[in-house]
């Protein structure tokens, strides 16, 4: 409420933001900005870890499946479409280039095979967990971000009855509802966002595993391979 204005508008929703000062009304968008923004990243999320599980299940299949090593990597081309390919395809590209090549580039192989299949695991891992850092900010910022539109409300509440020297409740409740609109817009910023982003984090964290754990079964097959060639 802005400072030496009585309180008559009433008491519904859309009557105190339309009545509150523009720094609690900029707070308020700002915080539904947030909110759409974070749902934003939850439907995309829980959309690409969709596509990501398929893709994982469809590729330990086919690789397990019984086909040749080689056989595989010439389907999945030079473009692999998911992390589990790209990961398989980054311990392909170095085994090619020093056991199929006969480079004989066979010393530290083993070590070369293990590094090219960690960075191309930590770059997946990276992609995966890809914006849920914002989820966790939205969620621990938005309600301080509400309360500072909720102080700055009530502040400009008093300082306009102090003006006027009218304390009744009647003068003080509507500008008291309209600072603490914005609290309740930052909780319900922030709530639906730490959900999400515990949810999709456990989510993620599945789906990481499955690919570290398909980066440590690849390497030992590999290294099995080097053993039968006597490297």
């Amino acid at each position: 409420m802005e400072p030496g204005k009585t309180a008559e508008h009433g008491l519904s929703m859309i009557e105190l933001v339309l009545a509150a000062h523009w720094f609690v009304q900029l707070v308020m968008l700002s915080l539904i900005a947030a909110s759409i923004w974070s749902w934003a990243i939850v439907i995309e999320r829980s959309s690409a870890y969709r596509r990501l599980r398929v893709g994982i299940d469809q590729f330990e299949e086919n690789f397990w499946s019984g086909k040749a090593l080689d056989l595989l990597y010439d389907e999945i081309g030079s473009d692999p479409r998911n992390p589990i390919e790209r990961v398989f395809a980054a311990g392909m590209r170095e085994w090619m280039r020093s056991v199929e090549q006969n480079t004989g580039l066979f010393v530290g192989l083993r070590d070369r095979l293990d590094r090219a299949m960690d960075v191309a695991l930590a770059r997946e891992i990276e992609r995966v967990q890809g914006r849920l850092s914002h989820l966790a900010t939205i969620g621990s910022i938005a309600p301080f971000v509400g309360l500072l539109g909720t102080v700055w409300g009530i502040k400009n509440s008093f300082e306009g009855i102090a003006n006027e020297g009218n304390a009744t409740v009647a003068a003080v409740a509507p500008g008291v509802a309209e600072a603490l609109i914005a609290t309740a817009f930052g909780l319900f910023a922030a709530i639906p966002a730490v959900i999400a982003y515990n949810q999709l984090l456990t989510t993620s964290g599945r789906l990481t595993a499955r690919l570290e754990n398909f980066a440590d079964e690849f390497a030992t097959i590999l290294s099995r391979q080097l053993d039968k060639r006597g490297v």
